[in-house]
C-alpha cells in the first residue's frame, strides 16, 4: 500500500482523521498579482495543457508554472520538488511519489523537513486525488515529527491544473475547503499559496 492506494473517503477512517467543509476556508485570503512570467506562461499553458489530456502535461504546462511563481518569492528559502519520493511512515503505508512538495529550506533533490504543502495532479477528477492527498498530508506531518521540525498545519492541494481544491490539516482535524479555484483566478490561487507558506521562519538565536 502506498498514497495513491489510499481513496477518499475512506482514507479518513484508515488514518483516524476527522473532517469537516467549510464553505470559503480561504475566503479573507487577499490575492496577490502572478509574475509576468507566470502570466506568459499560462497563455501557453491552458492550450498545451488540457489539449494533451495527460496529468504529466497538466503538470508541466500548468501546474508548475504557478508554483514557480511562488518558489520565485522565497529566494533560497524554499524548496519546490516534482514527482518527490516520501517514504514517510512505511508501517503505516504512508510512502510513495508526490507530485509536488514544497517545504521550507533551500532547493535540494530530495524532500527536506518541514514539508509544508502536498500537492496532487489529477487528468479529469478532484474527487479522485483526494485521498491520496490527504495521505501525503498525514505523511508529511509524521515525516516533520520525524525529523524534528514539526509543522501545524499541514496543507494539500488536488488540481486538474484547471480547477484547484485546497485542504487543511491540524493535528487530526481535516479541513475540506468546499470551494474550488479555477486557473482564471490565478491571483487568487497565488494569493493563497503564499498565505499557506507564511513568512520565513525566523533563523534560531545563537545560545
Amino acid at each position: 500500500m502506498a498514497y495513491s492506494d489510499f481513496k477518499y473517503p475512506k482514507v479518513l477512517q484508515d488514518l483516524g482523521l476527522t473532517e469537516t467543509s467549510p464553505p470559503d476556508l480561504f475566503g479573507a485570503v487577499p490575492p496577490v498579482p502572478p509574475n509576468d512570467l507566470l502570466r506568459g506562461n499560462l497563455v501557453r499553458g491552458v492550450r498545451l495543457g488540457p489539449g494533451a489530456h495527460t496529468e504529466f502535461s497538466r503538470s508541466v504546462w500548468m501546474v508548475g508554472p504557478v508554483l514557480g511563481d511562488v518558489w520565485d518569492r522565497y529566494p533560497g528559502r524554499l524548496c519546490l520538488i516534482g514527482g518527490a519520493e516520501l517514504d514517510a511512515d512505511p508501517a503505516a503505508k504512508l510512502t510513495g511519489v508526490c507530485d509536488f512538495v514544497l517545504g521550507w529550506g533551500p532547493q535540494r533533490p530530495v524532500p527536506v523537513a518541514p514539508l509544508l504543502v502536498m500537492f496532487e495532479a489529477k487528468r479529469d477528477s478532484i474527487p479522485d486525488g483526494l485521498g491520496q492527498c490527504v495521505a501525503a498530508m498525514v505523511g508529511a506531518q509524521r515525516y516533520n515529527r520525524r525529523e524534528g521540525t514539526p509543522v501545524d498545519p499541514v496543507y494539500g492541494c488536488v488540481t486538474t491544473g484547471t480547477a484547484w481544491k485546497f485542504l487543511r490539516l491540524s493535528g487530526a482535524a481535516l479541513e475540506n475547503d468546499q470551494t474550488e479555484y479555477g486557473i482564471a483566478q490565478v491571483d487568487k490561487l497565488v494569493g493563497i499559496l503564499v498565505h499557506m507558506i507564511g513568512p520565513p521562519p525566523t533563523p534560531a538565536a545563537a545560545a
